[in-house]
């Protein structure tokens, strides 16, 4: 059929589908061709290219000291992003510097969606029934107000009309959302996709930027002048920029975050957005200034959602004298919204054997939330399954595993505010529920089934983190660079 078909356009490819497919159209014209033949050339050109790059660095490795290659690992919102933030903080904080303007974008959107959470929540009461306005004595946000006035409070059950106006005046958000979003995913960059927000709740989809980590979405918004070092303030001159919008608001967003009867109403469906990741209500005058300019704090909170595997090359100093160069190279696989962990992992596996070691991330505070993908599964118990099958995957069972149980600030909060460990994590059983008894706990149970699973010996540090922490991190991050190049000296006995 297909030589049939191939011979009533004209085309002779002796039954080679190949040839069918590479043959050119029929009736091109001169121009066409020219234009085709043209196109297959700086194709030609561009793979030529590829090919002498890879093939140079291939021979500069192997003259020079072998890198050291690290996998980070982990369940989506684990920390990996911010680990790797860390990590450019540590070994290249120019680079890191100079992106501080697309990074303030993010914050704004992660402010935004915040935002954008209490709304949806005040519309589904809204909806649910009418507000009642008995008005009692109470005190106003002390950022508005500096004496008591009659102010209506609702239940959490239903909105005053203060609280309605509130919801009406920061509706331009929406738009606002939409405008950064435009701006930090140029086409083919980026995509929303629906995410559970709120733990058990289904109510609550909402919709976050998901980012390809492969494609450039940094450097969208670098109209700035002034310094922007980030050792000062930078003013942005962009008369559409989106934050205009949000300075305007801010007065509101503050009223709306700090008012007792919302916190109430937030606390009844379940919600704590100080647990999310791009938290940034508690500093919504300085982010929303004119002049903001993240600090490095600001950037390693931010969130934003990058799927596919990014590579990430820095030159790290070694030695006594700090005179030899060796390339450390770190590989984020981003989450998928498709795939579970274990299939996650089966998927990347045998394009990562020759990695020096893993950094694997384990939020401890997911103990009583479940996964996007499938709320029918406990994040924690997910996080679990994922380390479960790393561990026992035999092409990675020679490499060094380097666990961060992260997010223990969360993890701590919540337990202290009274969230019961076993309630969620039944195998705890009626152990005390405290930070100690409770994350060390789970620190044996990641240590035993790496201790089972594992094809053979192998090298193997656990460590609690909470890696938005700068201080701590980077002291961390040095001690696991140094004792990973160490290893990687000893396995080829200091041959290069």
């Amino acid at each position: 059929m297909l030589s049939f078909a191939n011979k009533a356009k004209g085309i002779v490819t002796d039954g080679d589908p190949l040839a069918y497919v590479m043959a050119p159209p029929p009736n091109e014209s001169e121009e066409e061709r020219q234009a085709r033949l043209a196109a297959e050339a700086e194709a030609k050109r561009i793979s030529d290219a590829i090919d002498e790059e890879l093939q140079r660095q291939a021979k500069s490795e192997r003259r020079g000291p072998r890198p050291v290659k690290i996998l980070l690992l982990g369940q989506s919102e684990s920390g990996k992003s911010t680990t790797l933030k860390n990590f450019q903080l540590m070994n290249t904080p120019s680079a890191f510097r100079k992106e501080r303007a697309s990074w303030r974008a993010v914050v704004h959107l992660n402010i935004v969606r915040s935002i954008r959470v209490i709304l949806e929540a005040m519309a589904e009461i809204q909806a649910q029934s009418p507000y009642n306005s008995s008005p009692i004595r109470t005190h106003p946000p002390d950022s508005l107000a500096h004496s008591p006035s009659l102010v209506p409070r609702p239940s959490h059950r239903s909105l005053t009309p203060e609280h309605l106006k509130l919801k009406l005046r920061l509706s331009p958000l929406i738009q606002v959302e939409e405008e950064l979003i435009r701006r930090l995913t140029p086409v083919g960059s980026g995509e929303l996709e629906a995410t559970h927000l709120h733990g058990d709740r289904s109510r609550a989809l909402d919709r976050e930027l998901t980012v390809n980590s492969q494609l450039a979405w940094r450097g969208v918004f670098q109209r700035m002048v002034g310094r922007n070092s980030g050792d000062g303030e930078g003013d942005y001159i962009d008369p559409g920029d989106p934050a205009r919008v949000l300075h305007a608001c801010a007065d509101d967003m503050i009223a709306l975050w700090h008012d007792p009867a919302i916190k109430t109403m937030l606390r009844s469906q379940g919600t704590r957005l100080e647990d999310l990741p791009g938290f940034f209500l508690d500093c919504i005058e300085r982010v929303t200034h004119p002049k903001y300019v993240p600090t490095d704090d600001d950037i390693l909170r931010a969130r934003l959602k990058t799927v596919g595997v990014s590579e990430h090359r820095f030159s790290i100093k070694e030695g006594y004298s700090g005179t030899m160069a060796r390339d450390l190279r770190i590989y984020d696989v981003g989450g998928h919204r498709s795939l579970r962990g274990n299939e996650i992992c089966a998927a990347w596996a045998p394009f990562f054997d020759d990695m020096n070691a893993i950094l694997f991330l384990a939020p401890l505070s997911g103990f009583d939330q479940v996964l996007t993908e499938d709320p029918s599964v406990n994040r924690l118990e997910d996080s679990v399954l994922l380390w479960k099958s790393i561990c026992s995957n035999p092409l990675l069972g020679k490499t060094t595993i380097i666990l961060f149980l992260n997010k223990i600030d969360i993890f701590q909060a919540k337990l202290e505010s009274g969230v019961s460990f076993s309630q969620f994590i039944i195998s705890y059983g009626n152990r005390p529920n405290t930070f100690e008894d409770t994350s060390m706990y789970m620190r044996r149970k990641f240590g035993q089934i790496h201790k089972e699973y594992s094809p053979q010996a192998r090298s193997f540090y656990s460590h609690f983190t909470s890696v938005t922490n700068t201080e701590t991190t980077k002291d961390l991050l040095l001690n696991v660079q140094e004792s990973i190049i160490l290893a990687n000296l000893r396995s080829i006995n200091l041959t290069n």
